[in-house]
């Protein structure tokens, strides 16, 4: 029997599990984000297909998802919810006979060894479905990059298997940022020295790249793009590299003293995110001089931060996050 990785994803799967607490609601456009008013300043968590339909995707302020879809119904981020049925599912994955790495709320890989993976992603759709109510799309690869990304093509609740021998004739033409991993800053990057498609990423010498991205950056980039990953399927227990807390004032914040004392108040270590108004977003981080859980280094390491932005410009938002080492 041949080694397969399936990606199972579960399809709008905040939305999804809103809509099983309320039946009314299916086939209607619904957005998760904020406290569910979308007359208050905040950000979209997720929205049902219906609502994507009219261009509302998560990251999208919830006043612009109003005016885009204004007979969505706006629903307030229940974290308790989604962390009680993501944990049902992985439970419910954990069944089979297969090493389970699981990547967060919504998804998970799985390594079995099966002549038929297409069965076996059958089984998991229906087995999921029957305990939670909830619908999954699985990816089929020979790596995990695969399996991942051929979920993608699977949405939603579909199966899709994307291989060494496929990889050329789905990928190759698509833009370079339709690889997990790139996004539009390095996609741009690489269209300025003349890389513009999967197929050309894929032919680049990867001594070139390193010239250009770094010695490491550069020959993953054209790894990626043949479809190659080394990366196994993982049974460690998922452990987030980072926790943080953001929040969206009502009102922007035009005194830098008291931006300085929000970001002491939710600090638990050390990469500070600040948005301007409109909507300006950048980040600073601030390592630590060696790993701890006490709380006045990590305020301390917080404002060192938030003292690389620039005072004086109205304040949107403000993020504290914290990373780990494993």
């Amino acid at each position: 029997m041949a080694r397969w990785v399936l990606h199972v994803d579960l399809d709008q799967f905040i939305a999804a599990v809103e809509v099983l607490r309320r039946p009314e609601l299916r086939g209607r456009p619904v957005v998760v984000g904020g406290d569910g008013d979308p007359a208050k300043r905040g950000v979209v968590s997720t929205a049902s297909y219906e609502a994507r339909a009219f261009g509302v995707h998560s990251g999208l302020a919830l006043r612009t998802a109003r005016r885009r879809c204004p007979d969505a119904v706006f629903l307030p981020v229940d974290a308790e919810a989604y962390e009680a049925a993501s944990a049902e599912v992985m439970a419910t994955l954990a069944e089979f006979d297969a090493v389970l790495e699981v990547a967060g709320w919504d998804e998970a890989f799985l390594a079995a060894d099966t002549d038929d993976p297409e069965a076996l992603a059958r089984r998991i759709q229906d087995r999921i479905r029957a305990v939670t109510s909830l619908d999954c799309t699985v990816g089929i690869g020979e790596n995990k990059l695969q399996a991942k990304l051929a979920a993608g093509f699977g949405k939603p609740a579909g199966i899709f298997r994307l291989t060494h021998g496929s990889w050329y004739d789905v990928l190759g033409d698509r833009p370079t940022d339709a690889l997990w991993g790139i996004g539009a800053k390095t996609a741009r990057r690489l269209a300025a020295l003349g890389i513009h498609t999967v197929a050309d990423l894929a032919g680049t010498d990867p001594r070139y790249l390193a010239a250009h991205l770094g010695p490491v950056t550069g020959p993953w980039l054209v790894q990626t793009a043949r479809g190659l990953s080394a990366a196994p399927v993982d049974a460690a227990p998922y452990v987030p590299r980072s926790h943080g807390q953001e929040v969206t004032f009502q009102r922007d914040i035009t005194d830098w003293e008291q931006v300085r004392n929000e970001v002491t108040r939710p600090a638990r270590r050390v990469v500070v995110k600040v948005r301007y108004a409109p909507f300006i977003t950048q980040t600073h981080g601030h390592p630590l001089p060696a790993a701890t859980s006490d709380a006045a280094a990590i305020e301390e390491a917080a404002l060192a931060a938030l003292g690389q932005f620039r005072p004086g410009r109205p304040v949107r938002l403000l993020g504290v996050r914290a990373e780990f080492t494993r």
